[in-house]
């Protein structure tokens, strides 16, 4: 067994940063490294911000975006396009599209997809609100962002039924060959969705 070679405060810093998505216990380690080694300019303004969103940040009533404001600071801007709604399932699906910076649009975070195996019913997310917002008026398109897996595609099918009475215009993401993809690298169900979603030049 490995002996430890820092004391408890570092070791539970170490544990606390492989939690993090994306790091693991050595990747952990080398980020503790790094913050202790500059504690100045990446650990004292880090530990900063964390301490002034912490109790501040929460869930947007309106999306389900998370942000210190209340509505968030998307659905606060009023230069934003208020007739499309883009459905995505989690906030890092709303951060990820934003950084395309592709539509003006307004979001509605579902929390999840449908999963019966994972007991996920339509309950457990954030659907009805979403239909609430479409029959408040002045939606006319809702564009399903959802990830494209047999529990995502499940989601936005129950959405758009649920939708369907609306008169809405639903809407989903194209699928297939991403920007610079080589066809050879591709599995098949990703080559046989960009044929089915062919247009035309």
């Amino acid at each position: 067994m490995a002996r430890a070679v820092a004391g408890p405060e570092i070791e539970r810093l170490v544990q606390l940063l492989a939690r993090v998505p994306g790091l693991g216990p050595r990747s952990a380690r080398r980020a503790a490294l790094q913050l202790i080694k500059k504690r100045e300019s990446l650990m004292a303004p880090l530990a900063g911000a964390m301490e002034e969103v912490l109790g501040k940040i929460g869930t947007c009533p309106v999306c389900g975006n998370l942000d210190v404001r209340s509505p968030c600071l998307v659905c606060s801007d009023p230069t934003r396009d208020p007739t499309l709604i883009i459905v995505v399932a989690d906030v890092s699906d709303l951060w990820a599209l934003e950084r395309s910076g592709a539509m003006n649009a307004r979001y509605h975070v579902l929390g999840g997809t449908l999963s019966p195996l994972d007991g996920i019913g339509p309950d457990d997310l954030n659907i009805a609100s979403l239909i609430g917002r479409v029959r408040d008026g002045g939606v006319a398109e809702v564009l399903l962002a959802l990830p494209a897996t047999v529990d995502g595609q499940t989601t936005a099918h129950f959405v758009t039924e649920l939708l369907r009475e609306t008169g809405v215009k639903v809407t989903r993401l194209a699928h297939g060959v991403p920007v610079g993809g080589e066809l050879d690298y591709l599995d098949e169900g990703t080559l046989a969705a960009a044929i089915r979603a062919r247009t035309t030049l």
